[in-house]
């Protein structure tokens, strides 16, 4: 089962919450209090966003995080690879591929291609939703088609994916 983990799940989360306020300073503990997450998960995912700059930490008395960036520009896909690393369906399309990791069946495969264009589909579904746009209400009309066509309000990409790039 293809399943992003819980920390990646809570990454979005508060990352969402953020945008909703984007000018907001939020502390660990108020943002596990406000999102009922275990604090701390909060403060590991907290680090890892910030070290990512995706969030700025404030220290002091008063200090907490807010967001580096305008939340319109920072993409659901930016959140996952800061908590999970590059955004790969299998290992033979991971950023960095042929350094220690390389598939014996490789030279053989057949569905590697396949595999590489499955996960530049996916990869732009995420890339192309922005935290601004996660606070929204989705509805059925709103929501990402992949391999062809991008409902989301202000989507950059809504015209049909040509059949020559699709599987």
């Amino acid at each position: 089962m293809l399943r992003m983990t819980k920390q990646t799940d809570y990454g979005i989360v508060l990352m969402t919450h953020f945008a909703g306020a984007p000018d907001a300073q939020h502390s660990a503990p108020e943002l596990a209090a406000a999102l009922s997450i275990p604090p701390p998960m909060v403060s590991k995912i907290l680090k890892l966003l910030a070290r990512d700059g995706l969030l700025l930490s404030h220290r002091g008395v008063r200090g907490g995080y807010t967001l580096a960036r305008d939340p319109a520009v920072i993409s659901v896909a930016s959140v996952v690879a800061a908590l999970e690393g590059p955004i790969a369906m299998t290992e033979c399309v991971e950023a960095g591929h042929g350094q220690g990791h390389d598939c014996l069946r490789e030279p053989i495969c057949a569905v590697r291609t396949h595999w590489q264009v499955i996960n530049r589909v996916v990869f732009e579904a995420l890339e192309n939703i922005s935290l601004a746009e996660m606070t929204r209400p989705a509805g059925a009309s709103e929501l990402v088609h992949l391999g062809g066509r991008r409902a989301f309000p202000g989507a950059l990409a809504s015209a049909p994916v040509s059949p020559a790039s699709r599987l």
